[in-house]
């Protein structure tokens, strides 16, 4: 990794944040929650340790008792939660770092298990594929019902609800999880949204939620702490569309209206080593309509990201994986260093292992 870095190590400005570089930490589900989808001291740890990122994007995290279907990740619904986070927070920003709270919710991945044996909620009636992690191990997924119009209030109400605790746990902006599949992708495409009323049919109606909801997020944070989340090429947990090109476009140009911090994108390749796809990206239509910040994610290295951003493809590319066993990824850019590599085997369990002991340059 010795592509020197000079796109990615400009500065940027990210809604009302002005960023050191450009290299941001991804969304990861780690799965270090404590019981009760509690944060802990050691994703402080976890999180300061990578605080010289651009800016963090938290793992996702539940909005709602309903949304959550992940064992150990953790949720910002309530009080106890938010002063957790808080503790996060304040470790980041003491080493000099900025973060988001991604809030999620699962909609037809989560499992009756974590619902007392109500079915989760989705688009519509539909089966996601595969199996769900549980307490109690993988489960095949079950049957979700159809969220009832009269019942989208409530879910308006679950994310303004989120939003403020997350602003009161000092996080500096939160970004809507509307991708890989979860409630709003399910609401987003066209094989899981078999709805009649006004959120499903036409791709205006069918991204008629995901306005919805930015505008929950808008009110309560301001449009330069919002930012979203999509997915918009190939099949992601059995959630596809048949005019991707068409639906992420209206998307896209929708959020742009609302002036949001900025967008990212997780768009995998056909040789794509965490999720794959032959649906080309959807980016550079994308780019066409929305005049703000765009972040691009999957399989970056230095030299495809320095050549998406000279090439104003983006303005910012967001580093998963690599962030997981290089917590110092933005020094070692810097520094054109080699990158760590992870132990899948250990992304996601309880403890340190795998978490916070992969090494900084100099400790190696």
């Amino acid at each position: 990794m010795t592509t020197p870095a000079s796109h990615l190590l400009k500065q940027v400005n990210i809604g009302d944040l002005d960023l050191p570089n450009r290299i941001m930490m991804a969304p990861l589900t780690r799965g270090r929650a404590d019981d009760g989808h509690m944060p802990n001291i050691l994703m402080a740890q976890y999180y300061a340790q990578r605080a010289g990122a651009g800016l963090i994007i938290s793992e996702a995290t539940g909005i709602s008792v309903e949304g959550l279907g992940w064992p150990s990740a953790p949720g910002i619904w309530n009080e106890e939660q938010s002063a957790k986070w808080k503790v996060i927070t304040k470790a980041v920003h003491d080493a000099g770092g900025r973060i988001f709270c991604q809030l999620w919710h699962m909609g037809r991945l989560v499992h009756p298990d974590f619902l007392g044996g109500d079915a989760p909620v989705s688009a519509s009636a539909t089966c996601a594929p595969g199996h769900a992690h549980t307490p109690t191990g993988k489960k095949d997924y079950e049957m979700a019902r159809s969220l009832d119009k009269d019942e989208i209030p409530r879910l308006l109400n679950d994310y303004e609800n989120a939003a403020k605790f997350a602003l009161d746990a000092g996080f500096d902006g939160v970004q809507l999880h509307a991708a890989n599949g979860y409630l709003i992708d399910q609401f987003l495409r066209d094989n899981c949204n078999h709805r009649t009323d006004e959120y499903g049919g036409s791709q205006e109606n069918r991204i008629r939620l995901l306005e919805e909801v930015t505008d929950r997020l808008i009110a309560v944070c301001g449009a330069d702490r919002v930012a979203v989340r999509l997915s918009p090429n190939g099949e992601t947990q059995g959630i596809d569309d048949s005019d991707p090109i068409g639906l992420f476009t209206k998307a896209a140009a929708m959020l742009n209206s609302k002036n949001i911090a900025f967008l990212e994108l997780r768009e995998p390749l056909e040789d794509g080593t965490f999720g794959s796809t032959d649906v080309p990206p959807v980016s550079p239509h994308i780019r066409k309509v929305f005049s703000g910040p765009l972040v691009l994610n999957s399989d970056y290295d230095v030299d495809r990201a320095e050549k998406a951003l000279e090439s104003g493809a983006c303005d910012a590319v967001s580093f998963g994986r690599p962030y997981i066993a290089n917590p110092d990824l933005a020094q070692r850019i810097a520094a054109g260093a080699h990158w760590n590599k992870d132990n899948y085997k250990t992304w996601y369990g309880p403890g340190p292992v795998g978490y916070t002991d992969y090494p900084a340059m100099g400790e190696e």
